[in-house]
C-alpha cells in the first residue's frame, strides 16, 4: 500500500469518528487548535519566511507573494476564523423535513457529512487552517495538498493544528497534509475514489483545469476571478472611485479583486480622467479600448486577451459601453462567473444587472472584495464555487454536507 493510500485509509477511519462527535466536542477541538496555532506563531512565521524568501528568489509575482506571506495579524486571523467556526451553529444532524406517508411511513431528510474531502490549492497557507476548520466542524476528514511554494508554512500550520486536536483528545488524522510535490502523486490523489468523497481545487486557472480534466473523484470547481465593475451613467462618481480603488488595489492577489472595468460612454469624458488620477496612486496600468483612449491617450491599448484576464497585478482592463444591456453582454461573455458589481443610482438598472448577470455573487454599489466566507458570516470558506452543482459562491459549513433520508416504519412491506 502506498503512502497516499495509507493516508486515505487513515482519513476514512478518522471521518467515521468525526461523524459521531457532538457539538461540544467539535467546539473543544477547534478551540484547542486555535490556541495551539497562536502558541506556534513563531514556528509558523519562521517557516513562512523561508517560503517567502524562496519565492522572491524565483521572481514570483508580487501579488502571489502577498498571498503566500504570513504575519502576526494573519496568524491571529486564522485562529480567529477557527473560533468563529466553532461558535457557528452545527449543521450536522439538522432535520430538513419529516413527513408522514399514507402508508404510515415517516420519511425524513437530515444533513450529514460528506465523508473525506480532498483539497488541492496553491500558495495561500491561511487556506490550510480555513479548510481544516470547516471540514472538522462538519465531521469530514480532510487531506490537503498545498502548493510547493508554501510547503514549509503548511507543514508548520498542520503540526500546530494536529497538536491542538491531540490535546483535545481527538483523532489527529482528521487532518493530513500531503507533502509530496511531484505531479504523479498529485494526479494519484485525483483518482482515489475509494477514499475521497469530493475533491476541491483552489487556485489559478491552470490548476483548476488540470483537476477538472484528470479527476475521477467528484469535483467542486472553484473558479478564477475576472471580476468586473460597471459604472453606470447615473453612478455617484466619488462612490464609484472609492469602490474601484478598494476592489482593485486593497489586495491584488486575491480572486475577488476587480480585474475589469466597464464604464458607460455617456459619462466617460468626465469620469475617465478622474479614474486615472485615482488609480495612478498605486501605479495601476489601465488597458483600454480605442474609444476610451481617445479620451485619455495615456491608457495602454487593450487586446482581446485582456477582456478575459485575471491579472493578479496592478493592471485593469477598461471597456466603454453604450447601455446597461451592452455592459451585461460584455461581462457575461468574458467573466469567470465569480463576482460582478454595478455602481448606479438607477433602481431599474440595478435590478436588471442583478437578474441578468451570470455569477456567484452580484453587487450593487459595493466592492467585489466582500465575496468571502468570513465577510458573508460563514466564519471561513473552503473556496468560492463558480459552478452551479452542488454549491455556488463562498462555501461554508452547509456546502460541506450532504443529506440522507431516514425512514421510520412499523412493519410496512411494499405491495
Amino acid at each position: 500500500m502506498s503512502e497516499l493510500e495509507i493516508m486515505g485509509e487513515k482519513a476514512r477511519a478518522a471521518s467515521r469518528i468525526l461523524g459521531r462527535l457532538g457539538m461540544a466536542e467539535k467546539e473543544k477541538g477547534l478551540e484547542s487548535a486555535a490556541r495551539v496555532l497562536l502558541e506556534g506563531e513563531d514556528e509558523i512565521l519562521k517557516a513562512n519566511e523561508k517560503d517567502v524568501a524562496a519565492a522572491r528568489e524565483k521572481g514570483m509575482n508580487p501579488g502571489l507573494v502577498d498571498r503566500l506571506m504570513l504575519n502576526s495579524q494573519r496568524v491571529r486571523a486564522m485562529a480567529e476564523g477557527l473560533l468563529q467556526v466553532a461558535a457557528l451553529e452545527d449543521p450536522i444532524g439538522e432535520v430538513l423535513s419529516m413527513k408522514p406517508r399514507p402508508n404510515g411511513l415517516l420519511i425524513g431528510e437530515k444533513r450529514v457529512p460528506l465523508g473525506v474531502v480532498g483539497m488541492i490549492y496553491e500558495a495561500r497557507p491561511n487556506v490550510t487552517a480555513d479548510a481544516f476548520g470547516l471540514c472538522f466542524k462538519t465531521g469530514n476528514g480532510v487531506i490537503l495538498k498545498g502548493g510547493s511554494d508554501a510547503l514549509s508554512s503548511n507543514q508548520a500550520i498542520v503540526r500546530c493544528l494536529r497538536r491542538g486536536l491531540l490535546e483535545a483528545g481527538i483523532v489527529e488524522d482528521a487532518l493530513q497534509l500531503m507533502e509530496a510535490t511531484d505531479r504523479e502523486t498529485t494526479k494519484k490523489l485525483m483518482t482515489m475514489n475509494q477514499y475521497l468523497d469530493v475533491l476541491i481545487p483552489r487556485g489559478g486557472a491552470g490548476l483548476i483545469k488540470t483537476v477538472v480534466e484528470n479527476s475521477t473523484v467528484p469535483v467542486i470547481e472553484t473558479g478564477t476571478g475576472n471580476c468586473h465593475i460597471f459604472v453606470d451613467e447615473s453612478a455617484d462618481f466619488d462612490m464609484a472611485l472609492d469602490i474601484i480603488y478598494n476592489a482593485k488595489t486593497q489586495r491584488i492577489g486575491v480572486c475577488n479583486a476587480c480585474e475589469s472595468l466597464v464604464v458607460h460612454e455617456k459619462i466617460a469624458r468626465e469620469f475617465l480622467p478622474r479614474l486615472k488620477k485615482v488609480l495612478d496612486q498605486k501605479k495601476v496600468e489601465i488597458r483600454a479600448d480605442q474609444e476610451a483612449r481617445k479620451i485619455v491617450p495615456e491608457f495602454a491599448q487593450a487586446t482581446e486577451e485582456d477582456w478575459g484576464r485575471e491579472y493578479l497585478d496592478y493592471i485593469v482592463s477598461l471597456k466603454l459601453a453604450g447601455s446597461v444591456d451592452e455592459a451585461i453582454a460584455h461581462i457575461n461573455r468574458y467573466n469567470t462567473k465569480h463576482s460582478e458589481a454595478i455602481i448606479t443610482s438607477d433602481y431599474a438598472n440595478a435590478q436588471k444587472f442583478l437578474d441578468e448577470i451570470d455569477a456567484a455573487a452580484v453587487y450593487v454599489n459595493a466592492s467585489t472584495r466582500f465575496t468571502d466566507g468570513f465577510e458573508f458570516g460563514f466564519g471561513a470558506e473552503i473556496g468560492i464555487s463558480t459552478q452551479k452543482l452542488h454549491a455556488r459562491g463562498p462555501m461554508g459549513l452547509k456546502a460541506l454536507t450532504t443529506t440522507k433520508y431516514v425512514i421510520y416504519g412499523n412493519g410496512q412491506v411494499r405491495p
